[in-house]
């Protein structure tokens, strides 16, 4: 008789289905899996009032009638074209009802239906084990570089050159500094964070080395996980040396954006009154009224980013002194290219 469906057997079927309501699938989900709910947010909540105020039986035969009609219109709509040979993989919250009767009724259809073992919750025990078990063994190379040096653009074309990379800005949806928060993108829950992350150590080759930048315990309001801050402080440096024009030239091309947000800009700016003083915080907030990105961005590096630079990365990491030195005047594309080449073949024998 075949055993529980685990995890790690997920890869084995032809569709991943998260059988949860919308609102809990946007909070985390298993990454690849689509979205079918048995209950929507409201039906969802409607049950629970019920199970609360009433008890187990109403809420399961008002809860029931929903079910069925939500299975309905999926096997009308989302499963309408699925050969008699597909096989999927259904999960819950922790492997109960929902997913149970999902699968129920798929296997009545004829499909070779399993329920993963555990639901969601056996995703996120598993998520924390990988972080915690392979964070310890990675290869990693950490790199730095001031304000603008474009270190986040570096880890893309090395990753573009065959090169394993870990993008915590992005999979954060952040880029990690006072002005980091994208428009139009909010950053995802912490657990969905460290989905992402479990993700790609899943994929990592633990023999090579993996790039990452040089971050803080915390990108915007994520916390990056501990052991793998722990690991990050441990590892061989490479630091980025760009020219300040070359800097300044990417933070306004990289932060260009920020021209059309000049109120958001300001307020933020707002947040450096206790270090810089409310006068030199007001010429701050009138450059970003006025547009003048130019002079802002000039004397926010030379100002505040710049003169605890060295600092914070020697606190930071344990091998700063022993950095590796990666200097270029030229962060166009096809000069990052070049630091990237530089930065790999550094690594060769380390």
């Amino acid at each position: 008789m075949k055993g529980p469906v685990r995890v790690t057997d997920r890869a084995d079927y032809d569709a991943l289905i998260d059988a949860r309501s919308p609102a809990e699938y946007a909070i985390d989900h298993i990454p690849g899996a689509i979205n079918c709910p048995v209950l929507d947010n409201e039906e969802r909540r409607i049950v629970g009032t019920l199970f609360k105020q009433q008890g187990a039986f109403e809420a399961r035969r008002v809860g029931g009638a929903m079910v069925a009609s939500n299975l309905a219109r999926h096997l009308r709509e989302q499963f309408a074209d699925k050969p008699a040979s597909w096989k999927p993989l259904v999960y819950c919250w922790r492997g109960g009802m929902r997913s149970g009767s999902m699968v129920t009724w798929l296997r009545l259809v004829g499909w070779n239906a399993q329920q993963l073992a555990g639901g969601y919750k056996s995703w996120r025990r598993h998520v924390i084990q990988l972080i915690d078990t392979l964070a310890p063994q990675l290869r990693t190379t950490v790199l730095c570089g001031a304000t603008g040096s474009a270190k986040t653009r570096v880890l893309h074309a090395l990753a573009a050159q065959g090169e394993q990379v870990l993008d915590l800005e992005g999979l954060a949806c952040h880029k990690g500094s006072l002005l980091g928060a994208l428009p139009d993108r909010p950053q995802p829950s912490q657990t969905a964070f460290e989905t992402g992350i479990a993700a790609v150590l899943e994929r990592v080759d633990l023999q090579r080395p993996l790039y990452v930048e040089g971050e803080s315990r915390r990108i915007g309001r994520l916390n990056v996980p501990v052991d793998l801050v722990e690991r990050m402080r441990e590892s061989p440096v490479v630091e980025v040396q760009a020219g300040f024009p070359a800097r300044l030239d990417y933070l306004l091309r990289d932060y260009a954006y920020l021209g059309d947000r000049p109120d958001w800009l300001a307020g933020q700016l707002a947040l450096l009154k206790e270090l810089h003083g409310k006068e030199r915080t007001a010429a701050w907030q009138a450059m970003a009224q006025a547009g003048d990105l130019r002079s802002l961005f000039a004397e926010l590096a030379q100002r505040h980013y710049d003169p605890a630079y060295a600092k914070s990365q020697r606190a930071q990491f344990n091998q700063w002194a022993q950095r590796t030195p990666v200097a270029t005047d030229d962060l166009s594309d096809a000069g990052i290219a070049r630091v990237a080449q530089a930065i790999a073949a550094s690594a060769v024998g380390r």
